[in-house]
């Protein structure tokens, strides 16, 4: 869900059930509204389709009041930010990533991928609930060669 919603690790771990899933209706929501932890600012997010489908394989587990990522230990707590970084470190050591990635990784990949297919810094500012553009172009990890792609594609343009 990460790389999808862009949410920081703290309110992953805090999404409980009744936050994607309509018990009522029987029906997965195609947004969530929550306030983040880190800046206390109120923010919907879009589930798209991938995070839906994810979220059905795992619809088994669904129950008023669960947390999406639950601890294994039965005490209704959800997994630690500790043992996130875990699953998500050997899941890309196991898929070749040769690189460290951690839960924040997911973040940034979000807002560079949404970057490199067209998307306004300005748009992902927003999406990150950032202050200012350049703790956003942080994020983005705008290269030297992404510089000279901009110079070659405007060139193009002229």
């Amino acid at each position: 869900m990460g790389v999808h919603t862009a949410l920081r690790i703290c309110d992953l771990l805090s999404l409980i059930w009744d936050d994607v899933y309509d018990f009522d209706n029987m029906y997965f929501r195609k947004s969530l509204t929550l306030t983040e932890h880190k800046t206390h600012k109120s923010k919907t997010v879009m589930l798209n389709d991938k995070v839906i489908d994810a979220l059905t394989a795992f619809k088994y587990e669904a129950e008023r009041g669960r947390f999406l990522m639950m601890s294994g230990k039965g005490d209704n707590k959800p997994i630690s930010r500790q043992q996130a970084h875990r699953i998500i470190s050997v899941g890309a050591e196991a898929l070749g990533f040769g690189f460290k990635v951690s839960c924040h990784s997911l973040r940034k990949t979000f807002g560079y991928l949404a970057w490199r297919n067209g998307v306004s810094p300005a748009i992902i500012l927003k999406v990150y609930n950032h202050t200012s553009l350049a703790v956003t172009q942080r994020y983005l990890g705008i290269t030297q060669d992404d510089l000279d792609d901009c110079y070659r594609k405007l060139a193009e343009l002229l």
